[in-house]
């Protein structure tokens, strides 16, 4: 997909619209996100792999949110193991993603869903979760694929961010030295490291709650994490709504991540939190409004406003009849429109010379009694 680009610049911004496991376990229902996210006119649908063995403690507690929304005599590896899909499913989806013109994005939560997915699946990009910030070996391991990685950083302090990124830059650089914090440390502040970093990795301001409250959403740090590390910068999102995305897309995300679901009402952890189709869309024409309206930034007239400017700005004005060898005075030398004369800057230039004219009551000065 030409437009996943979120390394090159802050526009176009990369919209993926996060399917998760919101299919339920479901190929025939995520096969439908992918349809729907396509329709939207996302740059990328994203799902989650995982094995839940490998994933979580047959003892791990549920979110308070999950307790809400799905059994609450279920524990966190039933909840989970019932959203699974299989490899081939996977495969399957991909697929589906091409024939409908969208990127195939996933999490892997696991090293052995991280190897499917870059060695079988091939995937380039991978996008990893807020809650691996401080899974050492795992971002090793990440980094060390050469992959582009987006990483979302809830739930984080700017140290665990900046060793978590040590820990990507250790992967990258391929370093032959055991893995350790003080390894992570050399590779972080070295050239090459910050350099695969600048090279390979987004960063995602993101605030791990479902759904997170407005005073909650802090978007300003997304300017703290860009200047910290000098590294891309998008939002992931978890508000109700889609005001906050919009919101991050002006403040110059890269890259926007947010869940959608074809029903609120359907069972399962994160139909709640997430959009519908239409909203959806509106969401994604609204990001690309703000996208067109973020501009160059340059501070120059647009060619739009260049005819306005003779009718919007003013002009040096005779407001009194003048005569010919009359000096220029604050009785006779005024400021009027239309903007097609003597810019009024150049008032006090005029005053006390001499007419080389004579001027009717509201004429334009003559630029050439100005030589």
């Amino acid at each position: 997909m030409n437009r996943f680009s979120p390394q090159a610049k802050p526009s176009p911004i990369v919209i993926i619209a996060e399917a998760g496991v919101n299919h339920n376990g479901q190929l025939a229902l995520a096969r439908q996100l992918v349809e729907a996210a396509a329709e939207a006119g996302a740059d990328a649908v994203k799902f989650q792999t995982f094995r839940t063995e490998q994933l979580v403690s047959r003892q791990a507690p549920k979110a308070a949110y999950q307790r809400a929304r799905t059994d609450p005599n279920a524990s966190q590896f039933d909840m989970i193991q019932q959203l699974e899909l299989d490899h081939e499913n996977h495969a399957i989806l991909r697929d589906h993603c091409r024939k409908c013109g969208i990127a195939f994005l996933s999490t892997p939560f696991d090293a052995l869903s991280l190897d499917f997915l870059v060695n079988d699946m091939h995937l380039e990009v991978l996008k990893i979760s807020s809650g691996e910030v401080t899974n050492g070996p795992f971002l090793v391991r990440v980094g060390a694929t050469q992959c582009r990685i987006i990483l979302s950083t809830g739930m984080s302090t700017l140290g665990e961010v900046e060793e978590a990124l040590g820990a990507l830059a250790f992967g990258l650089l391929q370093v032959e030295d055991s893995p350790s914090r003080a390894g992570f440390a050399a590779a972080f502040a070295s050239p090459k490291g910050q350099e695969a970093l600048a090279r390979q990795v987004t960063l995602l301001h993101c605030t791990t709650e479902y759904p997170t409250a407005f005073a909650d959403v802090n978007l300003r740090a997304m300017d703290t994490l860009r200047q910290a590390f000098g590294l891309p910068v998008g939002f992931s999102d978890h508000t109700a709504g889609i005001v906050i995305p919009i919101a991050a897309a002006a403040r110059g995300a890269v890259v926007i991540e947010k869940h959608f679901t074809l029903d609120r009402s359907l069972p399962g952890p994160d139909h709640q939190a997430s959009l519908e189709p239409d909203e959806l869309t509106r969401m994604v024409e609204a990001i690309r409004q703000v996208e067109i309206a973020l501009g160059h930034g340059c501070k120059i007239p647009v060619e739009a406003e260049l005819a306005n400017r003779v009718v919007a700005r003013k002009s040096l004005i005779a407001t009194a009849p003048i005569d010919k060898g009359e000096r220029f005075t604050v009785d006779n030398l005024g400021v009027k429109r239309p903007g097609s004369g003597i810019s009024p800057m150049e008032y006090w230039n005029w005053l006390g010379r001499v007419a080389g004219r004579g001027y009717l009551l509201d004429e334009c000065m003559d630029r050439e009694d100005l030589s």
